[in-house]
């Protein structure tokens, strides 16, 4: 097989030419070198028929797109494009991709790129609630001008019906996997062509709502054409959770009933115990294909390091304290009692109820609780293919967040202020040169000079600080020599005025005007 770009085709030479000719009408029969050879053109449903005949032929995709993108993005990496071929020959498939890899921008091109051929239409994406904003809405405004989209996110049904009936005509739909539940016949009825769910793992037991909704929307009477499921944790659990991410978007693929799948992948030891098998992570392999893997230390191109953004919602008390704190600080504003010297530290209490701690005019701390954003803490953590640091600005929190993350199953070492220096050694050593602790929780500024601490490639920010040097340092822990992986720096928050600190934060600029400078161009 020879690929000629400049010329839009592919000179195949098979033991059958004139069968491949009869099975590819628009193909030509010539002759190369002697031989009688096949020239078909480079265009994607013959290449898809070449594909399926066990030929690795890449998607024209790569020759003929001219990738829409912004300022900021030079060119697609590797990883991205190779993603992006990979779906548009794939139309129900996985992206199990690591964190921080491009698969979002990736799978946006590939839509994009289908659409322009005419093979697609409208797009649906169902998200993490989390992602709606901050990360697919964010990438459409950035590389997409030219397609419409809207976030269907609202308390209600009845908010969310209104949202669609005015942007029907949109041809990007995002909506939160709780929110497909509440209006799943409606978007059922959109006729969205391709859906992307990302964080399909979320979908990995048929009896829940979420599945059964996406079972409508993709597979009901208008069927999807394209469904891409995205997670870098295809099975968080155990094996047993690919069975109904495959059953939801391959359901030819699945020839057993669940429970002899189950049998096939784990062992039972006793009556509540089953343990997955040796080669249960091959049977899943081949369950979960076509699907495309890449690492994070398999992407040579990628920057040294990538930020990224989580938002999450408040909880009502969160809420409730967040708007009467936020009022208490404006009217003291208004009466000249905040200046550039104390705005910082007036703008920490309200980071302080983001983060699920209230202190009262005595010094007394109340837990108003922050479970969306504990959730999402351990979401960052899933999706890292290496150890991770939770940096946590407020040592009233550190407990809070440790315990979060340790009912979740991993192992914790907790650093800040009052931890002995002995007991701090034992925790760095177990973290850079054993299997334990796999996460520590960190006061910033008790880790903000001298170590290395390179075992971990993600550094989460459960919320931030507004001090431009210690933000440097603490991130300076794992962006150090000796580090293999690109790194990820990963922001939490959940209020406008949380953003406008980490954009300044990550742009190095000052921190005055964080309150008194009401409506920043960074958030708006």
């Amino acid at each position: 097989m020879i690929l000629i770009p400049e010329k839009n085709a592919v000179l195949v030479t098979p033991r059958n030419p004139v069968r491949l000719h009869k099975l590819i009408p628009t193909s030509k029969l010539v002759s190369y070198k002697g031989r009688r050879s096949v020239a078909v053109p480079h265009r994607l449903d013959e290449t898809r028929v070449l594909c399926n005949m066990g030929l690795a032929v890449p998607s024209p995709i790569l020759h003929d797109y001219d990738w829409p993108r912004s300022r900021q993005i030079k060119n697609p990496f590797d990883a991205q494009k190779q993603t992006a071929s990979f779906l548009t020959l794939n139309p129900r498939s996985f992206v199990l991709n690591d964190l921080g890899t491009g698969k979002t921008l990736a799978c946006l091109w590939a839509f994009d790129y289908l659409r322009k051929l005419g093979q697609a239409n409208k797009l649906l994406i169902t998200c993490p609630l989390s992602t709606m904003e901050r990360v697919w809405a964010d990438e459409l405004f950035m590389n997409f001008q030219h397609l419409r989209y809207i976030t269907l996110h609202h308390s209600n049904k009845q908010g969310r019906l209104k949202l669609l009936e005015k942007h029907k005509e949109a041809d990007v739909f995002i909506i939160n996997h709780h929110g497909a539940k509440v209006i799943t016949q409606e978007l059922a009825d959109l006729g969205c062509d391709t859906v992307i769910i990302d964080e399909i793992s979320q979908c990995c037991r048929n009896k829940t709502d979420i599945w059964k909704a996406h079972n409508v929307i993709i597979n009901g009477h208008k069927p999807a054409r394209s469904v891409w499921g995205l997670t870098a944790t295809p099975t968080p659990n155990e094996p047993t959770d690919a069975y109904w991410q495959v059953k939801l978007l391959n359901p030819s693929k699945v020839k057993m009933y669940f429970t002899a799948f189950k049998r096939n992948v784990m062992t039972q030891i006793n009556q509540f115990t089953w343990v997955p098998k040796a080669d249960a992570i091959d049977q899943v392999d081949r369950l979960m294909s076509p699907a495309v893997r890449y690492r994070r230390d398999q992407c040579v191109d990628l920057p040294p390091t990538i930020h990224m953004t989580r938002e999450v919602a408040l909880t009502k008390p969160q809420a409730v304290a967040f708007d009467t704190m936020k009022k208490h600080l404006y009217a003291q504003i208004e009466a000249g009692e905040i200046t550039a010297v104390n705005e910082a530290v007036k703008a920490s209490k309200l980071v302080q109820i983001a983060c699920g701690v209230l202190y009262d005019e005595d010094g007394k701390e109340h837990v108003v609780g922050a479970e969306p954003r504990i959730a999402e803490c351990l979401n960052l953590i899933r999706e890292s293919d290496s150890k991770a640091i939770v940096f946590v600005p407020f040592r009233s929190v550190i407990s809070l967040v440790a315990d979060g993350i340790r009912k979740a199953g991993y192992d914790v070492g907790v650093i800040h202020g009052g931890v002995p220096s002995k007991e701090r050694d034992v925790i760095f050593q177990g973290f850079q040169k054993a299997m334990n602790p796999q996460i520590i929780v960190a006061q910033p500024a008790s880790m903000s000079h001298g170590l290395t601490l390179t075992a971990a490639s993600s550094i989460i920010w459960y919320a931030p600080l507004p001090n431009n040097e210690v933000y440097e340092q603490a991130n300076g822990r794992i962006t150090r020599p000796g580090q293999k992986y690109t790194t990820v720096i990963a922001h939490i928050e959940s209020t406008p005025e949380e953003r406008r600190i980490y954009y300044r934060l990550k742009n190095k600029q000052k921190m005055q005007g964080l309150l008194l400078a009401k409506k920043d161009a960074e958030v708006a």
